[in-house]
C-alpha cells in the first residue's frame, strides 16, 4: 500500500484531465459543427481556440468547486452528481455567452445535446476510473483506539464508506499503551477516538514517528488552533487565537456581499415565491408566512421568516421540536418546499435586515439552544457571527447532525472565514439542495437532534 501511495495524485490528476478533455472536446465539436458556423460574426481559429479554452476553464472550477474530480474520495452517485452539476452550470453560461456573441437567443437544441451526451461520458468515467482506484487503492485495513465512551456512532459512520475504509479492529484505551501500540503495527492506519488529550498526543507522536497515517476526531480546542496565526517574533514559535469572530473589514465585506446577492436572488425567486405563497393559502386558508424566534449573534433573538410547510398551529403545545421522519405535521406542499429548500427564501428579508447573513451557523431556536447549553455550554460559542441562510454545517453536515458536531462544523467557518470561503459554500448550496440526505429528519420520537447518549468530547 505504501509502495501505490506515491502514485496516488498522479492517477488522480491523469483522470481529471480526461475527464475536462473529453468535455471540452465535445464543445468543440459542438461549436465548431453548429454555432461558429450560425453566428452573426463566425470567429477565426484563434477566436475558436478562445471559446473552448474560456469553457474548459469554466468547466474545471465548476468540477473543482462541487468535488467532482475527487475521484476515490466521493462515493460514485456523489461524484456522477457533481460532475453532472458543474456541466449543466458550465452549459448555461455558455449558451448566454453564445446568445450574447450573436445579439439573440440561438437555440439551445444543441448544447441540450451535448449535456445529454456528457452524461454519459460523465457515468462511463466515474465507473472506469472508481474501479482501477478501488482496484490499485483497497480499502484500509484500520484499528479503532477508543476511551470510556461507546464509539459506534462513529463506526457506524465510517462503515458506510466499506469501499474506502475497513476497521479491522477496536481497541482500548484502558489496556494500556503499550498493547495499544502492539495492535497499532498490524494496521494501515489508525483511528483515534475519544480518548484523553495526553493519551492522543502519545499515540499521535507514536504514529508520527513510524509514519503510520493517523484519523482523529477534533476536539474544539484543536478547531481553535487550526485557526490561530503564526508569530514569529521570537526565536520560539507562537500561536495566536484571536477570538473575537470576524474582523471589521470582514464584517463590511460580508455585509455588503448579503445585500448585493440576497437582491439579487430575491428578483430571480420571486416568481417563485408568489406562486408558493398563493398555493400555501389555497391549500389550508393559513398565513403562508410562519415565524420563530432565533438566536444570531451575541444571542440577540429576532422572528426568522419562512413559508409556512406545517398545518396551522403545529407546536400549540408550546414545545419546540424539530421536524421527524414521516412527521405527520407537515403538509403536502410542505413537503416539497421543505425539499427544494424553497421554505427558507422569506429569510431573504432577514438577511436584508440585517438579521441575518447569507452564510453563517444557522440560528438556533431559544429553547432548543438552552436544551444543548445544559450539557454543552460550548454551544454558545456559534453565537460570535449572524446566523446564516447557509452555512458550513449545512454545506458538510445534516439537517439531524448531532449538536456537538454542527458546533465543531461551525466553529471550522469562524476560525476559518475568508470571503473566498463564503463564495464557495454559496455554490455548494446549490449541490446539497437536491441531496436528500441534508434533508433527512431527526428519529421519531426525539425533538431535537440530541442522541440519547448525551456524551461529548471535551
Amino acid at each position: 500500500m505504501n509502495q501505490r501511495e506515491q502514485f496516488k495524485r498522479i492517477i488522480k490528476f491523469a483522470s481529471s484531465i480526461v475527464a475536462i478533455a473529453l468535455q471540452m472536446l465535445l464543445y468543440w465539436y459542438v461549436w465548431m459543427g453548429y454555432y461558429s458556423n450560425n453566428i452573426e460574426l463566425p470567429f477565426f481559429r484563434k477566436g475558436n481556440w478562445l471559446m473552448v479554452a474560456l469553457y474548459g476553464v469554466l468547466l474545471l472550477f465548476f468540477v473543482h468547486t462541487y468535488g467532482g474530480l475527487k475521484v476515490g474520495y466521493l462515493r460514485k452517485g456523489d461524484l456522477m452528481y457533481s460532475q453532472m452539476l458543474a456541466a449543466v452550470c458550465v452549459n448555461i453560461i455558455s449558451y448566454f455567452q453564445i446568445c450574447l456573441l450573436d445579439r439573440h437567443f440561438v437555440n439551445v437544441v444543441p448544447l441540450m445535446g451535448m449535456t445529454f451526451v456528457q452524461m454519459l461520458i460523465v457515468v462511463v468515467w466515474v465507473n472506469v476510473f472508481q474501479y482501477i482506484y478501488g482496484r490499485i487503492f483497497p480499502p484500509r485495513k484500520m484499528i479503532l483506539v477508543r476511551g470510556e465512551r461507546s464509539a459506534f456512532s462513529l463506526m457506524s459512520k465510517i462503515n458506510t464508506r466499506e469501499d474506502k475504509y475497513d476497521i479491522c479492529e477496536t481497541v482500548n484505551i484502558c489496556a494500556g499503551m503499550g498493547y495499544v501500540y502492539k495492535r497499532i503495527e498490524n494496521y494501515d492506519a489508525v483511528i483515534i477516538g475519544d480518548i484523553p488529550s495526553q493519551k492522543r498526543n502519545e499515540i499521535m507522536k507514536y504514529c508520527f514517528e513510524r509514519s503510520i497515517r493517523t484519523y482523529m476526531l477534533p476536539k474544539i480546542s484543536d478547531i481553535i488552533l487550526r485557526g490561530s496565526d503564526d508569530i514569529h517574533l521570537f526565536d520560539s514559535p507562537l500561536l495566536l487565537a484571536r477570538n473575537n469572530g470576524f474582523t471589521f473589514e470582514q464584517k463590511v465585506m460580508k455585509r455588503t456581499m448579503d445585500i448585493v446577492i440576497s437582491l439579487l436572488i430575491l428578483i430571480i425567486t420571486s416568481p417563485i415565491m408568489a406562486v408558493t405563497a398563493l398555493l400555501i393559502k389555497l391549500s389550508d386558508g393559513g398565513s403562508p408566512i410562519h415565524k420563530q424566534t432565533r438566536l444570531t449573534m451575541d444571542g440577540k433573538e429576532f422572528d426568522v421568516y419562512k413559508f409556512r410547510s406545517m398545518v396551522v398551529d403545529a407546536e400549540k403545545d408550546g414545545i419546540a421540536r424539530l421536524a421527524a421522519e414521516g412527521d405527520v405535521r407537515v403538509t403536502p406542499i410542505g413537503k416539497v418546499i421543505r425539499r427544494t429548500r424553497i421554505d427558507e427564501l422569506p429569510q431573504l428579508f432577514n438577511i436584508l435586515k440585517g438579521e441575518m447573513s447569507l452564510v453563517g451557523p444557522r440560528p438556533e431556536r431559544p429553547q432548543i439552544a438552552a436544551e444543548y447549553r445544559e450539557y454543552m455550554p460550548e454551544f454558545d460559542y456559534r453565537l460570535k457571527v449572524k446566523g446564516g441562510l447557509t452555512g458550513y454545517a449545512q454545506i458538510y453536515g445534516k439537517y439531524n447532525t448531532t449538536p456537538y458536531d454542527k458546533l465543531k462544523l461551525d466553529l471550522m467557518y469562524i476560525e476559518n472565514y475568508s470571503f473566498r470561503m463564503d463564495l464557495k459554500l454559496i455554490m455548494m448550496t446549490l449541490k446539497v439542495l437536491f441531496m436528500k440526505d441534508s434533508t433527512e429528519g431527526i428519529a421519531e420520537g426525539q425533538t431535537t437532534a440530541t442522541l440519547e447518549e448525551n456524551t461529548w468530547e471535551k
